[in-house]
Parts: structure tokens; C-alpha cells; sequence
């Protein structure tokens, strides 16, 4: 920002400021691209006006006299059809003449850049980013051409108040002004479209129906002028027969919206549209919510909870360190946004509110992090989610199933991460799993459904991870199970290995990578055939001894295979070892990782490794079965170049 200049022929105490380059360019976005939805205005400065008051709240807790003898918080909106402006007037924390440059000059420099080029990719988002970003207060200008500010910050003498102007080219003014009562008061000098017509922000009723709808919720009273019907009285000849009327503004100020917090009420109280303006107005999605859950919860620790499951999973949802959580109130005073303490990391994705009885006004996050109580109402947000989705997956109503099946197509990769991360609630997580397998290509088999699918005397869930179902279905390993008829789950995401770390088995039946240590059948493979695969190995173990020359380092042992019906070789890790796919996405994301070779099992029916005993070419067609049993199990080739000469070389012989 410039240097701040006298304004010419103007109070000599008149200052004016040059908005940063950005700022100005989002401010020629917020006038020209925004004005599809002109209405957030009122949403955003109420919000902001509700956030003054609960930061002065929250400040009072520890000195009361920053109340100044007016402790009754409020926010009143004034319409001057004459001047035609608006005006939002509240009585929080206020502003000195530093912070009204630092917060209404400027904008976050964490969020400008991120604002502007999410604009610039759509240039009609009807505001719902504005108020993502920390720059709703900018949302004035999309309705008025000039706004001024006056505000005093509580504590401080009257003397100390400050007066902003600008008319949002790109400069603004500053200067001292007296100020008997704390707070701020922002007026809307509305442009000529706005004063009239269909988009008349002029028409108290408007501004009425905007506050019901956008901020209803908010604990203050939100307050304007009261009308009254005035009747036309005509005494003609003793007859008093009214000849017609008028509204007619009176002194009085009445509250507009319930001025109760949303979950301070009961949940039978409150209908479904409110839960869903709730919801837009604190997450700023265009979509209403997938679905959610409203409780108060007793017992050692009291609190209620309001938690929301979007219906679209956010851009950042994988970005585990951007900012998430829940809305925290202790005693319907706010505390924080985004207190991630509230919920384990793999529920992220969960919005809401919660508001302690229990927990200190002056708690802080480092306090958060250490709570009891805080642990408290994690474990019990957590296990109110996993209620709500496990009531989705396991309902009969059409309506539910198509929920769960739209949640689990945006976050079924996230609710996995608890595997890990959240082990008293393991068992609940596995059961609200969905997988393709070997004979159903859609996400719909549960683990409860696979059990009850297996075949007499199969003592294992068996399951191979890959990096596509395609891959899946076709890998290798598959082949001796899709002979037999037994069904196989297809785990197809890339946190599917690293989560089925965590979980052995379900329901007291072992889960078993089946591209991992030996193929065990149990009681589904019988005598002849564990007889024949002893036979072929003794007979093929000349090849197999050479193939272990050949292949030296890259494989940890050569065996013949019980596994393969179709393919000449497959490659297999021992039980706790890391696949190819694993170690490629562990290197992919900077880490270090320990050396791991694979065990080549060949078929010994295969006419290729049949024909190895004779070859001349062995060792080359030895590395190029290698290779080949890497690549059908999603690995990467080490020497691409090399691999192609040796196939080259074949193809010519």
C-alpha cells in the first residue's frame, strides 16, 4: 500500500490510502462479476457484524469493562429511502484507525490470490467464495457505489473513533472522528439500479426477508425501525370511515430474526429448510447438505452438536493441512473457527457446529489439544457419524441407500484413513466398506455381504489391491480363483494397502492379500491337486535353480506356482512386505523406502516356461518374464529401454 497523502482542500486530518494492486483487482471483480447474486451482501455484513460482537464477547471475559455499561449486543440495519442508503450498525469490538486500514485496505494475503483465481475461473459464482476468503465486507460495492465506515474500538476514548470512505476505484480515505458508543456502523450509499425496481435494497420487507433467510440463526437480535399501519381518518359530517392508509416508520426497534442459535433449539422445532440455510451459511456451499445430525449429549461432558455431511467432497479434501473443523461455541459465546480438535482427521470433511457447557471461555487451541473434555467430544462426534452412516448403508429406504452410495463415492477413500488412525472405532469403519469384486464391478460389496457369499469351508476373505479395477480383474493372481469360483474383493484405491494394514480380519474371520505369501486353499483344494503341484516342482526345479542365477538380485526366490492357470509368472511379496504399488506411491510422495524383493512363481503348465529348459536365449527371456510379471502387477520397470531390446531381440530369433 502507498504512503498515506493529505486529501486536497480537504480536513487537514483527512488521509488518503491506494488499495494494494490486488485489492483493486478484486474489487473491479467483486463490482463487475458478483452482481448475479447481489443479495450476500446482507448475509456478509450481518455476519461480520455478529463476528464484532462475538469477538468483544470473547475479549469481555477477561476485562467487563470493555462493555462500557452496554452489555446487550446487538446489530440494527437502518434504510434512508431519501439518501438511499443502507445502513448496518453494531455494537462489538469496534475498529481504531490502524485496523480499519489493516482490515478494510487490505485483505488476507493468505486468501487474496486464492480468492482471485478462483473467481477468475468462473466469472459467475454468485459470491459463495466471498465469504471463503475473509473479504465479504467488499461484497458492499457489488449494490453501492461509495461506502463509509464509522467505528470506535470498545475501550478506548470517545475522541479515538475513525471515519472510512471509498468508493472502491482504488483509494479511501481515513480520518479521526468522535464516537460516543463503541462498535461500527457501515453505510451503504446503494447505486442507482439498486434504489428501485425488482432489485430495490431500499424495501425494508426485502432487507427483511434477506435477514430470515441468511441469518436467522444468529444469537443477536438482529433489528430494524418497526412500521405500523396509520389509518386516514376523514371527519366529514361525524363520519369516521378510514379512506385509506399508510406504513408509517416509528421510533421503536424490533427484532427481524429469532435471535436464538439454530442448535439451541430443538431439533423438533426445526424444519429441514432451516437446517439447510444453516448450513449454506456457515460453509458457503451452493449445495444443500448430504445429510446430518442434531444432538444434545449428556453425561460426563455436556455439549450439542449440530454436524453436517457435505454432498460434494472440497477441492483441498487431500490436503491435510489445510485448515478444517468445527464452529466451537463454549456457552453459546464463540470461540474458533476450524477447531480441528473436535474430529479425527479422516472425518475432515465433516462441517458444523459445537457448543460446550463444560469447557473454559478463555480455552485455547495448545488447551484444545490437551483436553480430556476436548478428547471427549472428539470420540463422540466421531462415533455420531459413524451412527449416521452406518444408519444410511444399512436402511432399507431407497432414498438412504442412494445417500450413502453418493457419500461413499466422495469420501469412501478418506473414511479408510480411520483404519488407521482411529482404532476404537475400526470395526466400524470396516463395516461401512464398499468394494467391487471379481464378479460385481460396482462399489457395493461389504464385507457382511462377502462373508455371506463364501463358499462352504473357506476360512478366509480374500482380496487383492491394484492400482484400477481393470488391473485387478485382470492381474494374474486372480486366475486360480476365478477356476475355483471363488469370489475375490477388488481393492482398486491408492489407500486401500497402506488401511488393510490395520484391519487382519472381520468378524473373526482372517482377510488375506492373496498377492501376498503362499496361496492356501484350505479345505477348497484338494489332495490331487496339492499332489500334481509337488510333482511339478520337483520336476521343474532345474529351471527354477537357473532362473535364480539369471535373475540374481531382483528376486528374492524363484518358486513354481500353485496360483497361476493362464499366465507364465506372477510376482508375490512375503506377508508384511510392501507391493510395487505401494513402494511406487511411498517414492512418489518423497519418502524413503526400504528394499523389498518380490518372489517370481511360475506356472508350470505354461508353454513359455516350458519352453525355458531348451532355450538358448535363456537369461534374456528369463528378464523379460520378469519384467512382463512386474509390469501385470502394476510395478515400474527399472530399464524400459533395455526391457524393449531384449523383446525386440526375441521377437527377431
Amino acid at each position: 500500500m502507498s504512503e498515506a497523502t493529505q486529501a486536497e482542500g480537504l480536513n487537514p486530518e483527512l488521509k488518503k490510502h491506494t488499495f494494494e494492486a490486488e485489492v483493486a483487482q478484486l474489487l473491479h471483480l467483486v463490482t463487475h462479476s458478483l452482481y448475479s447474486n447481489a443479495d450476500i451482501f446482507v448475509r456478509e455484513l450481518v455476519s461480520n457484524a455478529s463476528d464484532a460482537c462475538d469477538k468483544l464477547r470473547f475479549e469481555a471475559t477477561n476485562d467487563d469493562s470493555l462493555y462500557e455499561d452496554d452489555g446487550e449486543l446487538k446489530i440494527r440495519i437502518a434504510v434512508d429511502e431519501d439518501a438511499k442508503t443502507i445502513t448496518f450498525t453494531d455494537n462489538g469490538i469496534g475498529m481504531n484507525e490502524t485496523d480499519a486500514i489493516e482490515n478494510l485496505g487490505t485483505i488476507a494475503k493468505s486468501g487474496t490470490k486464492a480468492f482471485l483465481d478462483k473467481l477468475s475461473e468462473s466469472q459467475k459464482q454468485d459470491g459463495q467464495l466471498i465469504g471463503q476468503f475473509g473479504v465479504g465486507f467488499y461484497s458492499g460495492f457489488i449494490v453501492a457505489d461509495t461506502i463509509s465506515v464509522e467505528s470506535r474500538k470498545a475501550g478506548e476514548p470517545a475522541d479515538k473513533g475513525v471515519r472510512w470512505v471509498s468508493d472502491g476505484t482504488g483509494s479511501f480515505t481515513v480520518e479521526p472522528i468522535t464516537k460516543d458508543t463503541r462498535g461500527t456502523a457501515i453505510t451503504l450509499h446503494l447505486k442507482e439500479e439498486y434504489s428501485e425496481g425488482e432489485d430495490n435494497y431500499l424495501d425494508r420487507s426485502k432487507i427483511k426477508r434477506l435477514v430470515n433467510k441468511y441469518s436467522d440463526h444468529i444469537s443477536l437480535p438482529i433489528q430494524m425501525r418497526k412500521e405500523i399501519w396509520q389509518e386516514d381518518v376523514v371527519d366529514d359530517e361525524n363520519d369516521d370511515t378510514p379512506t385509506g392508509g399508510e406504513m408509517v416508520l416509528t421510533d421503536e426497534w424490533e427484532t427481524i430474526n429469532k435471535a436464538s442459535a439454530l442448535w439451541t433449539r430443538s431439533s423438533s422445532e426445526i424444519d429441514d429448510d432451516e437446517y439447510v440455510d444453516f448450513y449454506k451459511n456457515i460453509t458457503y456451499d451452493m449445495d444443500a447438505p448430504l445429510t446430518w445430525t442434531h444432538n444434545r449429549v449428556e453425561g460426563r461432558v455436556q455439549y450439542t452438536q449440530l454436524l453436517y455431511i457435505p454432498k460434494k467432497a472440497p477441492m483441498d479434501l487431500y490436503t491435510r493441512e489445510q485448515q478444517h473443523g468445527l464452529k466451537l461455541y463454549v456457552k453459546r459465546v464463540f470461540i474458533m473457527d476450524d477447531a480441528e480438535q473436535l474430529l479425527p482427521m479422516y472425518l475432515r470433511f465433516v462441517k458444523g457446529v459445537i457448543d460446550s457447557a463444560d469447557l473454559p471461555l478463555n480455552v485455547s487451541r495448545e488447551l484444545l489439544q490437551e483436553s480430556r473434555d476436548v478428547k471427549s467430544i472428539r470420540d463422540g462426534n466421531a462415533r455420531r457419524i459413524l451412527t449416521l452412516l452406518a444408519s444410511l448403508a444399512n436402511s432399507e429406504d431407497s432414498d438412504k441407500q442412494e445417500k450413502f452410495a453418493q457419500f461413499y463415492a466422495e469420501f469412501g477413500d478418506v473414511i479408510k484413513e480411520g483404519l488407521g488412525e482411529d482404532a476404537g472405532n475400526k470395526e466400524r469403519i470396516a463395516k461401512l466398506l464398499r468394494y467391487a469384486t471379481s464378479t460385481q464391478d460396482g462399489l457395493e460389496t461389504s464385507f457382511e455381504d462377502y462373508k455371506a457369499r463364501m463358499k462352504e469351508g473357506q476360512k478366509a476373505i480374500y482380496y487383492l489391491t491394484a492400482d484400477n479395477l481393470a488391473a485387478a480383474k485382470n492381474s494374474p493372481q486372480l486366475e486360480l480363483f476365478k477356476k475355483k469360483g471363488i469370489e475375490v474383493i477388488l481393492m482398486t484405491s491408492r489407500v486401500d494397502e497402506w488401511a488393510m494394514n490395520f484391519l487382519t480380519s472381520f468378524d473373526e474371520t482372517p482377510l488375506q492379500n492373496i498377492a501376498k505369501g503362499a496361496v492356501d486353499l484350505g479345505d477348497l483344494q484338494d489332495e490331487a491337486e496339492k499332489a500334481e503341484a509337488e510333482k511339478a516342482e520337483e520336476t521343474l526345479k532345474p529351471v527354477v535353480d537357473k532362473l535364480k542365477t539369471a535373475l540374481g538380485e531382483r528376486a528374492k526366490d524363484v518358486k513354481v506356482s500353485t496360483r497361476l492357470v493362464d499366465s507364465p509368472a506372477c510376482l508375490v511379496v512375503g506377508e508384511g512386505e510392501l507391493s510395487p504399488q505401494m513402494i511406487q506411491m511411498l517414492q512418489q510422495m518423497g519418502q524413503d523406502v526400504p528394499a523389498s524383493k518380490p518372489t517370481l512363481e511360475v506356472n508350470p503348465d505354461h508353454p513359455l516356461i516350458k519352453k525355458l529348459e531348451s532355450s538358448e536365449q535363456f537369461d534374456d527371456l528369463a528378464q523379460v518374464i520378469f519384467d512382463q510379471a512386474l509390469l501385470a502387477d502394476g510395478g515400474q520397470l527399472e530399464d524400459p529401454a533395455a526391457y524393449l531390446k531384449r523383446v525386440n531381440e526375441l521377437l527377431m530369433r
